[in-house]
């Protein structure tokens, strides 16, 4: 069959015609006025039908196609203000980009039909479980479609784009944050079977998936722009995605792409409002938590896991510490001031994290059906992202309380300037496949005509 539907598939059809109702709506209003609003919204009608195309194709021939298409619909969408050099510069790199994760793709695909002699992504995933453990054919397929998804989710070095598409207008931003982002992790999940196949091609996603959370984690805290943060922090929740499908918690990256999808969407067209919340924060007079604050927090989260492990056992080490670090972060504003009020707070936050337990618990349990996490997973994997988890909170921490140091204010520049990567990779982008802005290219047009004239 050509296409294909499965109930991993549905969920994902609900998501993005969630999505493409909220952004489209969004789209007609804010865009009001615009002399080009209907450009834009013919290529937001283009990207979303490439979406849904290449989330029902079953052929790895319109997979590819589809996977073409999306990427220059969206092309459409980063230049709807082509004036603006810094959107030039970002659609190139991501121009670039893209062409490149095309060319890894059809190489992988070429591969698995080479491999089993057949163009259907569902038979795939059904002989993989038959195939020769080492096979190099499917090693090197495992190890492109890695590459791939790194591309596709704007994971270091190779981000500096999803930065710079904040030129967009927001809906763009919107769109691309919460849907197109996530194709990445999506193209891992639909070839789960090959992934589970190669230990090669896993090392190599959790290696680089976890170095690019655990940076973009600490550069999104040096920001200061609100588009600039979460742009950053797309990032940084991509590869903390890409860890957990590297982990085989593939039940617990799906609730992480959909909770994701839905707060980056608000996130992003709520943007407007930041401002007149961060002002609202400073009239409030808020504090920063202590030493002993955290310390408390962090003891009672782990009283609060070490219950509920009693009733639901955690999947991983590495998901329990997170969920230990999120509470602990909801906890710690609660006990900052002493005042009669702290144990009526105290109380609420630790409602409030048990309301979230519960429903993480429940989501996980719906969502198993859909996608189900394998049995076995590696010890050795789990402990290595559970202390990189562990060294980003301490090291969060030391960045906010300690960056008059010398040393820690060594690492806030560093990390501000966003470790330099991005100027490395764009001087190389520039190398490959030269770019002039339009603006300058037309200004020296006009210029040539009139000494013609």
């Amino acid at each position: 069959m050509l296409f294909s539907i499965n109930s991993f598939k549905l969920v994902l059809l609900v998501l993005v015609a969630l999505l493409a109702l909220v952004i489209w709506r969004y789209s007609a209003t804010a865009l009001a006025g615009e002399v080009d609003k209907p450009r834009f919204m013919r290529a937001l009608a283009a990207t979303l039908a490439a979406v849904l195309f290449t989330l029902l194709s079953n052929h790895l021939l319109l997979f590819w196609l589809g996977w073409v298409g999306i990427s220059l619909a969206l092309q459409q969408l980063l230049l709807f203000y082509p004036e603006r050099p810094r959107a030039q510069l970002a659609a190139h790199k991501k121009a670039l980009s893209a062409r490149l994760s095309e060319t890894l793709l059809a190489l992988a695909f070429a591969l698995l039909y080479l491999q089993f002699d057949t163009a259907s992504i569902s038979q795939i995933n059904l002989l993989l479980s038959s195939a020769d453990a080492a096979n190099p054919m499917l090693h090197s397929a495992a190890v492109l479609l890695v590459l791939v998804a790194l591309l596709k989710c704007a994971q270091l070095p190779l981000h500096g784009w999803l930065i710079q598409v904040v030129e967009a207008p927001t809906p763009v931003s919107a769109l691309l944050h919460a849907g197109i982002i996530n194709l990445g992790g999506i193209l891992l999940l639909l070839f789960a079977p090959l992934l589970d196949y190669s230990t090669i091609a896993s090392a190599l996603l959790l290696v680089a998936a976890l170095v690019s959370t655990v940076l973009a984690a600490l550069i999104m805290g040096t920001r200061i722009s609100i588009k600039v943060r979460l742009a950053w922090s797309t990032v940084a929740q991509m590869g903390l995605m890409l860890v957990e499908i590297a982990l085989g918690l593939y039940t617990l990256a799906l609730l992480h792409l959909l909770a994701h999808s839905c707060y980056k969407a608000y996130a992003f067209l709520h943007s407007g409002n930041a401002v007149n919340h961060y002002l609202a924060a400073q009239l409030a007079g808020q504090t920063q938590p202590r030493a002993r604050h955290w310390l408390l927090s962090l003891l009672l989260a782990a009283g609060l896991l070490g219950l509920t492990q009693q009733l639901l056992a955690f999947s991983s080490l590495s998901s329990a510490v997170l969920l230990l670090l999120a509470i602990t972060v909801l906890l710690a504003p609660a006990l900052m001031t002493a005042d009669k009020r702290r144990i009526p707070r105290l109380l609420l936050a630790l409602g409030y994290a048990i309301g979230l337990l519960a429903l993480y618990f429940s989501l996980k349990t719906l969502l198993q059906p859909v996608m189900p996490t394998p049995h076995s997973i590696s010890l050795a994997a789990d402990l290595l992202s559970s202390v990189a988890f562990a060294g980003l909170f301490i090291v969060a921490l030391l960045l906010r309380y300690q960056s008059h140091h010398k040393t820690m204010n060594k690492v806030f520049i560093w990390l501000n300037a966003g470790g330099y990567l991005d100027e490395w990779a764009t001087r190389i982008t520039l190398k490959i496949w030269p770019y002039s802005s339009r603006q300058l290219a037309e200004e020296q047009k006009l210029a040539a005509l009139q000494e013609l004239k």
